[in-house]
């Protein structure tokens, strides 16, 4: 009979080992499995200036910060596991999760699997990723000030996030693949009066690079076919390029299991973080929200954390 956990996180990026150490601390049994490299998207952002409590002036970066959370949730007794869940069964008192090797069982099951931003899906870009080529506005925007930057997308989140980088990027222009903005109205309306805003229609990026920092890029008319290099100032030597054609979450598995979800594969919880199964939550960037940092995905882990110990004792 396989150990039943008083609560398993699937995920260690922010959430799940706010989760954990939340969970550990309270006492109860976790165990936090990870598929891969603890921290999610976190993990490959090489300076974060934004989250609280860091001392001024003293560069962080995600690693480094996914370290020390990593190292807490151990110190509060987290088990972890390297492991694949490849089937869960949510429903009932006790939650089974599998995977090609092991089979575990819990009585609460935090989900905190993340999402992941939706390539550009151009040559070069995971090389260039986190050296010029970013999907977050909010966390990477101070590394552009008065340097030029790309946004591709046309959504409301393109054309937001657009607006929120010429506070700081001398010039920002927005690539879209159609004539025309798929923002809301109201939206593009503010786009259209910002004059520090341009736009490159009917466009799409086909490469990026540079050495060793992103200074060049190749981008194609898809109406006429004819292909255009931009390269970088030379004052500047670089150029940013921010992909927002939207975030895909890591939710396949879970479909069929009876767990709600939008139509986009994002869960959607009360302000507790439960879902619609008793004993199963859900925290971080998987969760239907407005705001996906590592602030707000630590909050949720916590959340969940202290959420699942309550249904522990309801249990008893």
């Amino acid at each position: 009979m396989s150990k039943i956990y008083d609560v398993i996180v699937l995920g260690a990026g922010p959430a799940g080992l706010a989760a954990g150490l939340y969970a550990g601390r309270s006492r109860l049994s976790v165990l936090i499995v990870e598929k891969g490299q603890d921290g999610g998207q976190i993990s490959i952002t090489d300076e974060i200036e934004n989250y609280p409590g860091q001392i001024v002036d003293q560069p962080e970066s995600g690693p480094s910060l996914i370290a020390r959370m990593t190292e807490q949730a151990k110190k509060f007794g987290a088990e972890r596991v390297s492991d694949t869940i490849t089937e869960v069964s949510l429903e009932g008192e006790v939650k089974v999760l599998k995977s090609a090797k092991a089979e575990y069982q819990a009585r609460n099951v935090i989900i905190a699997t993340g999402a992941h931003s939706r390539p550009i899906g151009c040559k070069g870009e995971a090389e260039f990723t986190g050296k010029g080529v970013s999907y977050c506005a909010t966390c990477d925007a101070n590394f552009f000030e008065d340097f030029e930057v790309y946004v591709v997308g046309g959504g409301d989140s393109a054309v937001e996030e657009a607006m929120y980088l010429t506070k700081f990027a001398r010039k920002v222009t927005i690539i879209h693949r159609r004539d025309e903005l798929r923002a809301a109205k109201s939206i593009q309306e503010k786009a259209f009066k910002n004059e520090k805003l341009h736009f490159m229609w009917d466009t799409v990026v086909e490469e990026v690079g540079g050495d060793g920092i992103l200074s060049e890029m190749t981008v194609k008319n898809v109406k006429t076919g004819e292909l255009t290099k931009i390269v970088a100032d030379e004052d500047d030597g670089m150029f940013g390029v921010f992909g927002f054609i939207g975030t895909l979450p890591n939710s396949k598995i879970y479909e069929g299991t009876g767990l709600e979800m939008d139509e986009r594969g994002y869960i959607p919880t009360d302000a507790d973080m439960h879902t619609n199964i008793p004993g199963v939550f859900a925290a971080g960037d998987i969760r239907v929200k407005s705001l996906r940092q590592v602030v707000t995905a630590a909050a949720d882990g916590a959340i969940a954390a202290t959420q699942a110990e309550k249904y522990i004792n309801e249990l008893k």
